[in-house]
């Protein structure tokens, strides 16, 4: 549940009265001390006169630059922006995380600070937020980044998720999203799981709305993401349907299929027992006893996994789990 906190403007902006934050933008920040200067001034331009008041808050992803140390300048000089600083780099998924639970405004927009997102894009997901939505996604149409290592592969993802998960977008990967904070202070995520947060959060019945939004080429640093990130995002795809279709009843899954398995490996030993004692013909060496052997312990096996699952989901679901990162300090928090 979210809480209520005040924001107040920068001393060039005394005059401005004090007000509870109805934004809140959570932007990771990983060794990007080139470009949070213009990211400020950028939201600053877009935000001060569209009439709603906000807060900045920075993940400082474990960065080795010089952000941190400009991330505390602009807290001490407006304190809007709070910086969330974590003792070593945990992710992009642990980050979002951090500044979801952390967020204290009732919508929360995400977006990266490399300046690749255009901060211009914030009030049209906001109004759409407003229009009755609970979740806004951007869609990168016109991307500038490299076809064959960039867009060629998260095409492909998209395409892949889309049909797996059954939630289908032009882009998961793109950070620009705006959410009502309710739906993702309730999520779990961990590993790559913030590409996937538009179909985990589609299991309790959000609504989702795409907008085109704008993309521009990396000015300055370098792309913290490679090529090598696609087989996690496939592996955790791979979680994700099966949270999606089975994470509260695991007996399902694994119980159907141990019980087909155990069901074609008795037919197996029943029409081998018939031969054996109703034709007189040995089995011994028969590659079917084997078969039928394997199939009805591999079912046991299976029922046995889906029951010790429900114990699991059972324990998970009385007790809590630790944060997938670890916070060294917090510049304005309560």
């Amino acid at each position: 549940m979210t809480s209520e906190t005040e924001t107040r403007t920068p001393a060039t902006h005394a005059s401005k009265p004090v007000t509870i934050a109805e934004i809140s933008l959570v932007i990771p920040v990983y060794n990007e001390e080139g470009n949070l200067p213009n990211l400020y001034r950028e939201i600053t331009e877009v935000l001060e006169p569209y009439g709603r008041a906000y807060e900045i808050v920075f993940i400082d992803d474990g960065s080795t630059d010089a952000s941190f140390a400009l991330l505390s300048a602009l807290h001490h000089q407006d304190s809007r922006v709070r910086v969330i600083r974590f003792r070593k780099n945990f992710g992009q998924t642990a980050a979002l995380a951090a500044g979801f639970a952390e967020a204290r405004a009732p919508v929360i927009v995400t977006l990266d600070a490399d300046l690749q997102n255009e901060p211009a894009d914030i009030p049209r997901l906001v109004e759409r937020l407003d229009a009755g939505f609970d979740m806004v996604c951007g869609w990168r149409k016109d991307r500038k980044d490299p076809f064959l290592s960039r867009i060629l592969p998260s095409t492909i993802a998209n395409w892949l998720i889309s049909v797996t998960t059954g939630v289908h977008l032009h882009d998961y990967g793109c950070t620009l999203k705006a959410f009502r904070a309710d739906v993702v202070k309730n999520l779990q995520l961990y590993g790559e799981m913030h590409r996937f947060i538009p179909a985990v959060a589609s299991s309790i019945g959000v609504s989702i709305d795409e907008v085109v939004v704008g993309h521009r080429a990396r000015s300055q640093g370098e792309s913290k993401y490679g090529i090598s990130r696609t087989f996690r995002v496939v592996l955790d795809l791979m979680t994700v349907k099966f949270l999606l279709s089975y994470s509260s009843r695991p007996l399902q899954i694994f119980g159907t299929a141990g019980f087909l398995m155990g069901l074609v490996g008795t037919s197996v030993g029943a029409y081998l027992t018939w031969v054996k004692f109703g034709l007189g013909e040995p089995i011994g060496g028969r590659p079917l006893l084997l078969l039928a052997s394997l199939l009805m312990l591999s079912g046991l096996q299976l029922v046995s996994l889906g029951l010790v699952g429900e114990l699991l989901v059972r324990l998970n679901q009385e007790s809590r789990t630790r944060p997938p990162y670890a916070i060294r300090e917090i510049l304005g928090g309560d």
